[in-house]
């Protein structure tokens, strides 16, 4: 049987403890951005589904399981999720997803995991994400505001795609920018004279090539910014190397391919 060990107070032989049962969770909002993003709100079967701004569930489908970041704050009744179709025969579950509509059914581990948290001992927080990356950071700032759990903070957030209709939460998070003067918010494309462009006003190039430029031009701290990398491992390394000659902290995850 797998699960945890735990010593009796009566002998030091192990006591297992089986793991807690699978929950499940039933879709009950889709919203189709591209032919291969989308975003899904779930209802989960059990009572309540705590966790913390940040980290990640583990739904699936068919025998097949693989973990999300969560878009919604902890706050809210439905878990979002903003999911990316990897084609097979690399991607497993998500093509089976991609199928799914509203009404449908996954299991969901009951508990959530992930260390991609906001760091209490920083005073500014920068967030750089290529599209699904941007999920923890809209939990994270989501919470804040509906706790207020914003006084002496700044918030930036950097987020980066190909096209602008992979930026699922441009508006929102251009919304929020516009409300607090805790957010500032910069989104860009690195193909900007690709037709799904048109009228793009906003940065242009890879959100990593942005982050040196932008911390100077801020006069961001390196003593009190933490800079959170979330997205494509390329994108990832490429911050931490570009931070590590400049003296910041970069705090990350990684999304891999299904």
């Amino acid at each position: 049987m797998v699960g945890t060990q735990e010593r009796s107070q009566e002998d030091s032989r192990p006591v297992r403890r089986a793991p807690p049962p699978m929950a499940a969770a039933r879709i009950v909002e889709r919203r189709d951005l591209t032919e291969d993003l989308w975003i899904i709100r779930l209802e989960p079967s059990v009572e309540r589904f705590a966790f913390k701004p940040g980290q990640y569930c583990t739904i699936g489908a068919e025998g097949i399981e693989r973990p999300y970041s969560i878009v919604s704050a902890p706050e809210e009744p439905l878990i979002e999720l903003f999911v990316e179709l990897v084609p097979p025969p690399e991607g497993q579950l998500t093509p089976i997803l991609h199928r799914m509509g509203v009404g449908a059914e996954v299991s969901l581990r009951p508990k959530p995991k992930g260390i991609f948290t906001l760091d209490r001992t920083a005073k500014t927080h920068v967030f750089v994400s290529t599209v699904t990356g941007v999920a923890p950071t809209v939990s994270i700032l989501r919470h804040a505001i509906m706790t207020g759990e914003t006084a002496d903070k700044q918030f930036h957030v950097l987020d980066g795609g190909s096209y602008q209709d992979e930026l699922a939460y441009s508006d929102e998070l251009r919304a929020l920018a516009e409300r607090h003067d805790f957010i500032r918010f910069t989104p860009t494309v690195s193909r900007p004279n690709d037709p799904r462009n048109a009228g793009w006003m906003g940065a242009t190039g890879r959100v990593n090539t942005l982050v040196e430029d932008y911390l100077r031009d801020n006069d961001l701290d390196p003593e009190t910014t933490l800079v959170y990398a979330c997205g494509h491992p390329g994108m990832i390394e490429d911050v931490k190397q570009r931070m590590v000659h400049i003296g910041y902290l970069v705090k990350e995850e990684r999304f891999w391919k299904d």
